[in-house]
């Protein structure tokens, strides 16, 4: 049945047909031509049950967060703060690009999203600044593909909720292969920056800045309480080596610990102040209260204190009030358009998500992945041969085909063949979430490609030869996650969330 189905279901997409119907009526023909009429129903009963799912529920929050993010203003305040970091290097405007990228991917976790809200800000700076066009929505388009790897990732919540995993252990996952493919485009830019003679920039894009009473209160105290709460962990981290080693535990009040923590920060923040300019202290307060959402997601759920989808109305509600009464960048009037938008993105996706449960039962009744199990492991037994193959086919198909649409059909086919060869659940969900999303900016149908040229005014064939050397670096990365698994399941297992 499976080789019968893709050929009829990539019919189904030419003709114009949308994902979600090309996906139900693709296996809901089959089932019909072989005479098993009686499992249709079963079919299209399971695309309900495949939306009614609690955990499912993070994706439409997640979505609806980083709606209220992205019309609150955030997008301004990241890119300013990013090149007060980077901004005064060779090639600045390139790396604040990259930096800006890995930012946003902790609010929006959409490579759309962020080839579209950083590409209209700043290609039009880079150009400006003395970078051609092209160059400017290549690296756009590069780096945006940090969006849905680094947590909260859309492809990852729909990956976990397919197969089965743990949405934490995926999150953390995919944070160090996130932040490589940014170091990654960030050497690339290096390499380029004196053959090119690529211009630097300003540190402070506007003088004189101001912040209100409010959002400075919130930074200040937002910026010691983490602080604190990093030389906390620091602290139980140095005890526990202590522990095992010595076999004494010391126990410490860690309130006591935390108070002490946020004592110090203070002290050491009251140093450095006289040492940078007014300008730079308020751009880096102004970031402080947007970066806070991706520390609030991962930190609640890795201290236990709540589940990702709990996590997810959190970031929510966290973003409501940030953007009306931190920030005031929001009316109520705006409301009912950001509720709308994020309901239209997420009833989208969760139609392709009761699709995919739908489509792997119809697989499972076909008895697909056993056959395909057979002929993969008939081509080789080298496990890493076939891990190189693998990478092969899912770069192939991201050329073509969208990641979330790609892991629904993928995912139940290819991730039982590859858990039975040995490989980690977990590690082989960030081999195929990375090497899907990379395609969104592979000519020639990746999807951040036409949004790029959208943005930018620039062909969609001059974007795609400019973006190759980064495109290169990028299949390195794949590579590097691929062979040496601690990369990624290093702090799914330091947290426990992996054994």
């Amino acid at each position: 049945m499976l080789a019968l189905f893709l050929p009829v279901f990539l019919v189904l997409l030419l003709i114009g047909l949308p994902v979600f119907f090309a996906l139900i009526l693709a296996p809901g023909m089959l089932l019909y031509l072989n005479g098993q009429e009686r499992d249709l129903a079963l079919l299209y009963r399971n695309v309900y049950n495949g939306m009614d799912s609690f955990p499912l529920m993070a994706l439409p929050f997640f979505v609806l967060a980083g709606e209220l993010m992205n019309r609150g203003g955030i997008t301004m305040r990241l890119v300013e703060f990013s090149q007060a970091m980077m901004g005064h290097l060779r090639g600045g405007l390139a790396y604040v690009n990259i930096l800006s990228s890995i930012l946003f991917a902790g609010l929006s976790g959409s490579a759309v999203a962020d080839t579209s809200a950083l590409g209209s800000t700043l290609i039009p700076a880079m150009e400006k600044n003395g970078y051609t066009r092209r160059f400017a929505a290549a690296i756009t388009a590069a780096s945006s593909v940090i969006g849905p790897i680094i947590p909260p990732s859309g492809i990852m919540i729909i990956y976990a909720y397919v197969m089965g995993e743990s949405v934490a252990a995926l999150f953390l996952a995919g944070i160090v292969p996130g932040i490589l493919v940014g170091v990654g485009l960030m050497i690339v830019v290096r390499l380029m920056a004196d053959s090119y003679d690529l211009p630097k920039a300003e540190r402070i894009v506007r003088k004189d800045q101001t912040i209100s009473p409010i959002e400075n209160w919130v930074s200040f105290v937002l910026l010691r309480l983490n602080l604190g709460g990093i030389m906390l962990a620091l602290f139980s981290m140095i005890n526990g080596l202590q522990t095992s080693v010595t076999d004494s535990k010391l126990e410490v009040n860690g309130w006591i610990m935390f108070g002490i923590g946020v004592i110090l920060s203070h002290g050491l923040l009251m140093v450095i102040r006289p040492r940078v300019s007014s300008d730079f202290r308020i751009v880096c307060k102004k970031a402080i209260a947007p970066l806070q959402t991706p520390i609030i997601i991962l930190g609640g759920i890795l201290l236990g204190v709540f589940t990702p989808t709990e996590a997810s109305a959190i970031a929510v509600a966290y973003a409501l009030f940030i953007a009306f009464v931190v920030l005031r960048t929001l009316r109520l009037s705006d409301l009912p358009m950001i509720l709308t938008k994020a309901a239209f993105a997420s009833a989208s996706v969760l139609l392709l998500v009761g699709a995919a449960v739908a489509f792997k039962t119809v697989v499972s009744l076909s008895h697909a992945p056993e056959h395909l199990t057979v002929f993969i492991l008939g081509l080789t037994d080298n496990p890493l041969v076939l891990l190189f193959l693998i990478n092969v086919v899912l770069f192939i198909v991201g050329m073509f085909l969208d990641a979330g649409p790609a892991i629904i059909i993928l995912g139940p086919i290819l991730g039982p063949i590859f858990i039975d060869l040995g490989v980690h659940p977990v590690h082989f969900a960030i081999i195929m979430s990375v090497n899907l999303t990379v395609g969104l900016a592979t000519p020639p149908m990746g999807l951040v490609l036409f949004v790029a040229s959208s943005v930018s005014g620039e062909r969609i064939e001059t974007i795609s030869r400019a973006i190759l050397p980064f495109l290169a670096v990028e299949v390195v990365v794949i590579f590097l996650i691929t062979y040496f698994p601690a990369i990624s399941m290093t702090i799914p297992r330091l947290t426990g969330f992996v054994q």
